[in-house]
This record gives structure tokens, sequence and C-alpha cells, in this order.
């Protein structure tokens, strides 16, 4: 019967793989509903996976499974934030808004939320 399973194309790595971009797609959306935040930075990597027609986890957000444990996650974010807010509030705000809606969300334990703020940009920029 597992021979069976393996050959529909299943896999554990399939399996997370998938789960990656659904923790993403939460992630980059309660990042994106932090006050403060512009956009999420995407880099040239991903645009170039794009550009071939591959799919990207998630724009402007890493996430990470420990090996040892299938149910925690570490997550990354890069976000672009308006000229005038607090950096360190509006990354704080990241942290504790991505946690919380992947752990309710997901079920998986969100073990850490780093932020790496790739930039700042006026209101006028941000809608270019």
């Amino acid at each position: 019967m597992a021979a069976d399973w393996n050959a529909a194309g299943s896999s554990v790595k399939g399996e997370r793989t998938m789960s990656r971009g659904f923790v993403a797609q939460y992630a980059a959306e309660a990042a994106m509903q932090a006050q403060g935040v512009a956009s999420l930075d995407t880099s040239a990597v991903v645009s170039l996976k794009e550009a071939l027609g591959a799919d990207h986890e998630g724009k402007g957000v890493r996430v990470s499974f420990r090996e040892d444990r299938k149910d925690s996650v570490s997550i990354t974010v890069y976000p672009v934030v308006y000229f005038g807010h607090i950096i360190p509030e509006v990354a704080w705000t990241v942290q504790e808004r991505v946690k919380a809606d992947v752990e309710k969300y997901t079920g998986l334990a969100v073990e850490a939320v780093h932020v790496h703020v790739k930039g700042v940009v006026t209101s006028k920029e941000a809608d270019r």
C-alpha cells in the first residue's frame, strides 16, 4: 500500500513544499496587516523564478521547518516600511501578527519570526 501512495506522486517532501507555501501565504497576509508595512520585499531570486514560470513559496517571506519536529517552523519576513513609523515597533507588530496568525490557522508552533526590514518608503513611493 505504501508503494501505491508514493507512486501517486505524493511524498513527505511534496507535502512539506505545499505546506511551506500555505504557511508563507498566511505569514505574508499577517505581515501586510501590520501598521507601517508598505509591502514585502521580493528578492531577485523570486523575480527570476516567477519569470521562468516557477512557483515560489511566498513573496517576501521564507519558511523553514525543523527537521526533528515537523510541527514547528521559523519564519523570516522582509518588509518595506513607510517613512515616519518607528521601525522596531513595526517589526515587533509584524512578529506578533505573523506568529499569532500562523499558529491559529495552521496549528503549527512558530519558534521564531525574524524581521529584516529591506527599506523605507514614503507613501508616494509605495503607490508607484
